[in-house]
């Protein structure tokens, strides 16, 4: 095989392997959000009333966004100093044995008050090797892209989270057609154990990957951060707050469409559990795709205007999409979700990775983009469900939750306008500071 063969062939294995470690570590997340809206309000907080039982079982869901920071903190620097390729090995290890200990965990009933505390211990870990795994994948597959293709290259990651949607939406579509003394007996518990099955595939591709180019030349030139973290933060200030801002509405509604959904189309529109996963796992399909395509529409017309046309899509098809929603008609539920999560959250979503990972010099790289973004799963992700239950039992209507959610387009809409286009950096450059 020729030298030429090797350096065409080694992005696109690369970026193979960032989307099937994606897929697994969203796959570990995003169980536990379906399982909060389904499982963990009457397994483990079977005492309290469903609202305050969904309420506190959102908040366990919510505790791992809070650890998410902390993750993006201690990989983001390892990764800048250690390299992104044995971060990504440590975080899916991590996620993997969190993830099956959960599904391990005995219940209320069996231990009393233990079983929450040890259901929010665990979230925590999953929260920390989370916060890690973006990074770490998002530079590997940017940063091996050929020249003009990092936009398509770096939507691979993110397309790994509507991947693992996907699975982990499947997963539990399969045992919510147990009866259900079942399903709350065993059948939840299948697809965290699942997991393990998931990790050994991510590690397998994993392992078998070269370093990122950036990473090796900043080793070889001895040009690495000694602590990221403070570099980062002295050199990159406003690129992390507007990466967070940039990001917020994206987080917010990605929870709302797939954690909190579950919940509120089951007890307010009143159709079974089954029909709104299979809608949640049928509109991952389309968001899978169009991240793809959208990211390689950023290659030609740039991140910054792809990133906008999918934060005013959101904001303002999120009011028609809660209308459709609330039919309880499956293929108009199934329309509306696809509006938003499939299409409008995707358009955004494809240039994400890319865009936020050219908007840090190569050394502090990992710790910036990481940072910024894990602020933004606090800020939306983790409260975002909290929020969308507590508007309903205040209002008694959805469009309360559209409405929150439109704010939050306006926030990210502000943000990106205040970033520059990076389509034509070089990455390569450990030089250009904060603009």
């Amino acid at each position: 095989m020729s030298t030429s063969t090797i350096h065409t062939s080694e992005p696109r294995k690369v970026a193979v392997a960032s989307l099937v470690g994606t897929t697994v570590e969203w796959y570990d997340f995003f169980i536990y959000g379906t399982a909060a809206a389904l499982v963990f309000p009457r397994l483990f907080f079977p005492e309290v009333g469903p609202f305050l039982g969904t309420v506190l079982a959102f908040a366990t869901f919510g505790a791992g966004f809070l650890a998410r920071p902390l993750g993006g903190i201690v990989f983001g620097h390892f990764g800048d100093r250690l390299g992104r390729k044995p971060m990504l090995v440590v975080s899916l290890l991590t996620m993997g044995v969190a993830t099956v200990l959960i599904g391990l965990l005995p219940t209320h009933a069996t231990v009393g008050v233990l079983a929450p505390v040890l259901l929010v211990l665990l979230r925590l870990v999953q929260g920390i090797a989370v916060g890690g795994e973006w990074g770490g994948a998002v530079l590997l597959a940017v940063e091996h892209a050929p020249p003009g293709r990092r936009g398509y290259f770096g939507s691979f990651p993110q397309a790994g989270a509507a991947a693992g949607t996907v699975l982990a939406t499947a997963a539990f579509y399969l045992v919510a057609l147990l009866p259900d003394d079942q399903f709350l007996a065993w059948g939840w518990r299948l697809p965290f154990l699942a997991s393990a099955v998931l990790v050994v595939v991510g590690l397998y591709v994993r392992l078998r990957i070269a370093e990122s180019p950036s990473f090796r030349r900043l080793a070889q030139r001895q040009e690495k951060a000694r602590l990221p973290l403070v570099e980062a933060l002295r050199t990159h200030p406003r690129q992390v707050v507007l990466v967070a801002g940039a990001f917020l509405v994206q987080s917010a509604f990605a929870y709302i469409f797939i954690a909190y959904l579950a919940t509120y189309a089951t007890r307010v529109v009143g159709v079974s559990r089954d029909t709104i996963l299979l809608i949640i796992a049928l509109s991952g399909v389309v968001s899978f795709v169009m991240h793809l395509y959208f990211g390689s529409l950023s290659d030609r017309f740039g991140r910054k205007p792809v990133y906008l046309t999918g934060v005013v899509a959101m904001g303002v098809l999120i009011f028609p999409a809660f209308a459709l929603i609330d039919t309880g008609v499956f293929v108009l539920m199934l329309l509306g979700h696809v509006m938003i999560f499939g299409v409008a959250q995707a358009i955004s979503g494809g240039a994400t990775a890319t865009m936020f990972a050219e908007m840090f010099r190569a050394d502090v790289r990992y710790t910036g983009a990481s940072v910024g973004y894990q602020l933004a799963g606090v800020a939306g992700a983790a409260l975002s469900p909290i929020i969308a239950a507590s508007l309903f039992e205040a209002t008694g209507t959805g469009y309360a939750i559209a409405g929150y959610l439109a704010a939050m387009a306006v926030v990210s809409l502000v943000s990106v306008m205040l970033i520059g286009e990076t389509r034509d950096r070089d990455l390569a450059d450990a030089s250009h500071a904060s603009e």
